[in-house]
């Protein structure tokens, strides 16, 4: 997967250092609040939005994760999308090399597929997230039921989820059928995987 940030978040001293490499993506979705949803970040006009339990939008930045207790969460329409056959948008968690979470929130990257059948697709991300576990130049794609990971609490307090997720704890659903296990307002991202995405496996 070769990137690019060709459409770099202007923040309060202009605009960011374009990068572009190659790099590599997985995929989650654990409800959790997003890292650069708290005030601070990066140099933004505002942080990644969170929304309550029922996915209303919050006003308040400084509301603590449903991941901990608190009632702030991912919302449904951090979900991806496509535009059309070759082109999607979609939100990531991301480590870029040489960089700190303060240079990758809120940016943009352009992923170009190179394996898989998505080979030579592309995909505008936004980075909302950060990962203590991701490698470098790593996408960590935001895909309902994709897998909870390490943060199962927090689909189970948003949705009544199992504390593993929607299928696999690291993966997730397997099928464009078990989509339907999503609560309504994530299905269609979890749709999205097996129609756009053809069910790439953390395609490079």
């Amino acid at each position: 997967m070769i990137f690019s940030a060709v459409l770099v978040a202007l923040t309060a001293f202009g605009a960011a250092n374009a990068q572009s490499g190659s790099g590599q993506t997985t995929r989650y979705w654990d409800c959790c609040k997003e890292s650069c949803g708290w005030s601070g970040k990066a140099s933004v006009s505002a942080p990644v939005q969170s929304c309550d339990i029922n996915n209303n939008p919050l006003s308040d930045n400084n509301v603590q994760s449903g991941c901990n207790g608190g009632g702030a969460y991912a919302c449904a329409n951090h979900s991806p999308f496509a535009v059309n056959d070759s082109l999607a948008y979609g939100f990531a968690a991301v480590n870029i090399q040489g960089g700190t979470e303060s240079s990758w929130c809120c940016q943009c990257y352009e992923l170009t597929f190179t394996s898989g059948p998505v080979s030579g697709q592309k995909m505008i991300v936004q980075a909302t997230n950060t990962g203590g576990d991701l490698g470098n130049n790593h996408f960590d794609l935001m895909i309902p039921g994709g897998g909870v990971g390490i943060f199962g609490q927090g689909c189970a307090a948003q949705y009544g989820a199992p504390s593993s997720g929607w299928g696999a704890q690291y993966g997730g659903v397997s099928s464009l059928a078990e989509c339907s296990q999503l609560p309504s307002a994530l299905q269609a991202g979890c749709q999205w995987r097996f129609n756009w995405f053809k069910g790439a496996d953390n395609p490079s």
